[in-house]
């Protein structure tokens, strides 16, 4: 029983900590796409949006290939003393990547929704760009920001593929819970397996039951 309050509680560190790195490059990336929209930027949109359509074992893979030992940037972090490769840091970067995309685009559409006369307004009385993400946008989108960050966290609960291809399956260190669904499964243990399955079922609900709430309330706001 302890094995699996040890993976529940990998699986709730790792979507934390991927959904709180998200948040803040979300933050960037969606500053910079909407300041500056040309082709290029337009490109770049699609490439970080990939993660929503890719296999999460094609993104296991392009993990390996990037951060893997034999890589140069791999060899790099080596040098650092950074492990990702069979690390709970890999499994993070795999959830962060995988549902980077579901952060991004709300964070896209906050900025898209604010009246560009008060952006204006903003800088007439000299605020920076950073100053008005902070003090105007976040707070006017802020139902939209969180949705897009709890559907992230639920997302880096369930992730496996990409995990499993980057961090493997060592019991107490990357076994999340998806993972050690899969191990009950190969092993046969059905009982194991339903326990597992309905716990993360139930917190999967209820976040998704949250969004829905706060969803309902922006609606009623902009009414």
């Amino acid at each position: 029983m302890q094995e699996i309050w040890v993976a529940l509680w990998l699986s709730l560190k790792v979507a934390f900590f991927a959904t709180l790195i998200n948040f803040f490059l979300g933050i960037m990336a969606a500053s910079l796409l909407h300041r500056y929209k040309n082709k290029v930027t337009e490109l770049i949109e699609i490439f970080l949006t990939l993660p929503m359509v890719l296999p999460p074992t094609v993104l296991g893979y392009y993990l390996l290939v990037c951060f893997g030992s034999q890589s140069a940037f791999g060899q790099l972090l080596s040098q650092l003393g950074i492990k990702l490769i069979f690390t709970i840091n890999g499994a993070i970067l795999a959830a962060t990547i995988v549902t980077f995309p579901l952060v991004l685009k709300p964070l896209l559409a906050a900025f898209e929704q604010i009246p560009s006369n008060i952006v204006d307004a903003a800088k007439v009385i000299r605020l920076n760009y950073f100053q008005i993400i902070y003090m105007i946008i976040l707070p006017m989108a802020w139902e939209s920001v969180v949705a897009g960050l709890l559907l992230s966290f639920a997302r880096s609960l369930g992730e496996f593929g990409a995990t499993l291809m980057i961090a493997g399956s060592i019991p107490g260190k990357t076994q999340t819970i998806s993972i050690r669904i899969w191990e009950a499964v190969q092993a046969g243990d059905e009982q194991q397996a339903m326990l597992l399955v309905m716990i993360i079922s139930f917190v999967c609900l209820f976040i998704l039951f949250v969004v829905k709430k706060i969803n309902k309330r922006d609606w009623k706001l902009q009414g």
